[in-house]
Parts: C-alpha cells; sequence; structure tokens
C-alpha cells in the first residue's frame, strides 16, 4: 500500500469518526491489477479498503448527483473540475461534500494495457519509478507508464485540484501535451467533407447503448432527449442519422461543462473516439468564451451568460 492510500484511510475514519461525512467515496482494488472500483466507506473498516493508484480512473463526481447525505469524495483534477461544474448548476451541495483532492499525473487506460498484454492474464503490476512491471504466467515485462495514459490524461493541464476541503499531501509532475488541442486543430485543417466522413464512419459503429451518457457527470437530465416519446425527436432504432443527431446533441448540451475527464470515450464498449467530438467544441468554447469548465468555482458557466460583447459571427 502507498502513502496516498494511508494518508485517504487516515481522512476517511476521521471524517467519519467527526460526523463530517456519512459515507466516504473513493475506490477499492478489485480482482484484477490496475482496474480498481468504486468504494463507499461507511465504517471504518470500509475504510480501510480505500486505495489510490494508477487504476482509479473513473470520475466520482457522477455518484454525487441527487445525493443527500453528507458524502467525502477522493477527487482527481478532472473530478474536482466535475464537481464544481455540478455545483454551479445546481446539482450538488456543496455544503454537504467534503472534497478530499488528490494531485493526479494521469491514470492507466485499460484497453492500451489489454493491447501491451495481447491475450495474456496480468496477476499482478508494480509501479518502479516511470516504469510499470506487468507479472503474469510465466511472463514478466517493464512497460513506460507514459505509454499507457488515457487519451485525456495526456492532453490534461489541470493536475492539481482546484478546490478541495483536504488535500492529499504529494505534488503531480506537470504533464500532457504543450499544446492541447493539437490533435483537434489537425482535424480542423482537414477539408468539411473528410471531417465529415470521418465523423460518419467513426459513429457508425455506436450502438446506441448510451454508456457514454451514463458516465458523463454533465449527463443529469431527469429525461433525456433520446428517451422522450412525446414528442419523439428521434427514432430508437440504429439508423445512422439518429445516431449522429444524439452525437452531436449530446456535444452541444455538453458545451461549456464538459470537464474532459474521458469518462464517456472509457465507457465505450465500441472503443470510438467520442473525445474529438467534445474536444472540438470545448476547444471552440475556449477560444470564444475564454472559459475552461470547472476551473474557477466563482465564475459562471461560459454559457448561461450575456455580456454585450460576447463573439456574434455566428449569427446573422
Amino acid at each position: 500500500m502507498n502513502d496516498r492510500s494511508e494518508e485517504i484511510r487516515r481522512v476517511a475514519k476521521r471524517l467519519l469518526a467527526e460526523g463530517k461525512a456519512d459515507v466516504v467515496i473513493g475506490f477499492r482494488d478489485s480482482r484484477l491489477p490496475l482496474r480498481a472500483t468504486p468504494h463507499f466507506a461507511r465504517t471504518p473498516a470500509e475504510a480501510d479498503q480505500l486505495v489510490w493508484g494508477l487504476g482509479c480512473t473513473s470520475n466520482l463526481a457522477k455518484y454525487l448527483l441527487d445525493r443527500e447525505e453528507c458524502v467525502a469524495v477522493v477527487a482527481k483534477g478532472c473530478d474536482v473540475r466535475a464537481i464544481v461544474a455540478t455545483v454551479k448548476e445546481n446539482q450538488v451541495n456543496r455544503d454537504r461534500v467534503t472534497i478530499i483532492g488528490v494531485p493526479c499525473a494521469g491514470v492507466v487506460s485499460w484497453q492500451k494495457l489489454e493491447a501491451v498484454l495481447n491475450g495474456r492474464d496480468l496477476t499482478e503490476a508494480i509501479q518502479d519509478g516511470d516504469t510499470l512491471v506487468l507479472r503474469g504466467r510465466e511472463f514478466e515485462q517493464r512497460v513506460a507508464i507514459s505509454d499507457l495514459l488515457q487519451d485525456a490524461c495526456r492532453t490534461c493541464t489541470v493536475h492539481e485540484p482546484v478546490v478541495c476541503d483536504v488535500r492529499i499531501a504529494s505534488s503531480a509532475p506537470a504533464g500532457g501535451r504543450t499544446d492541447e488541442f493539437a490533435d483537434i486543430r489537425e482535424f480542423e485543417a482537414l477539408s468539411p467533407d473528410e471531417r465529415w466522413e470521418w465523423f460518419r464512419r467513426e459513429f457508425s459503429r455506436c450502438i446506441r447503448c448510451y454508456a457514454c451518457r451514463n458516465a458523463c457527470p454533465a449527463c443529469y437530465c431527469e429525461q433525456c432527449f433520446v428517451d422522450s416519446t412525446n414528442p419523439e425527436w428521434i427514432g430508437k432504432g440504429n439508423d445512422l442519422t439518429d445516431t449522429l443527431i444524439f452525437h452531436i446533441v449530446r456535444a452541444f448540451h455538453s458545451a461549456g461543462r464538459c470537464v474532459d475527464c474521458g469518462a464517456c470515450e472509457r465507457a465505450c464498449p465500441m472503443g470510438i473516439d467520442l473525445r474529438r467530438l467534445t474536444r472540438k467544441v470545448q476547444k471552440d468554447v475556449k477560444e470564444l468564451f475564454g472559459a475552461d469548465a470547472g476551473v474557477d468555482p466563482d465564475s459562471p458557466p461560459a454559457l448561461a451568460v450575456f455580456r454585450p460583447d460576447d463573439p456574434e459571427d455566428f449569427t446573422w
């Protein structure tokens, strides 16, 4: 067990004992290495199962929605940004949430890890500096952690929690690309026909399971427009036109609200590049309005305010 895990356990037990939290939401080990699972600790014994490491991938902000009890949550940078965003939208009661902030330099992508394993069963993973030692039956392999990081972590610019009530003492080394949107600029350089062809080809694999919507902390409507039957906005089948409408509308609904945590892409069983669409919108919002979702707790959501000097090139 690492020092961060020990400190998180101590903090969790203290918050439970002092009555400042009815439940502490964090992570615990699963049966598979590097695949920590969300954990709800209500007792000291359950708090002893809390861990922190490269496998803590889920955005736990999703579990704060519609909670009335006092909650403490273990949150990395993107999780905290999502909490800030949902607090602004009155979906989370900040007075009932204690944020245990953990600096984060990135977490492991299961898809990239499985590609390295190539069908081999992993029984143990040990971090050795900037390297992971992967062990299984009759094999041992060293892999650079940077090669296994989620794509969202590689472009992340907020490694420290922007706000927290308790900070787990450690620092996260700077990471990510110098140009946060380098890949999006490359995509924008394509012709409109090329971009549309990519969009059609990529999203034709969508099976409309809505895992992306269900995992996203910004998707909390009691009834999503795709589930409405009166009126019925789009069909319920797998028609490509309906599928494209769902993803386009969801991207616009998350404009100025998406924190690029990658939860949607992690949840997609078809491996669709969902972040290319959401990050294109994120880039536009940042350039047009100078706003980064969830970074400034005191500023209102970018698309919820009006300024006389707002760019209006898109209207006529």
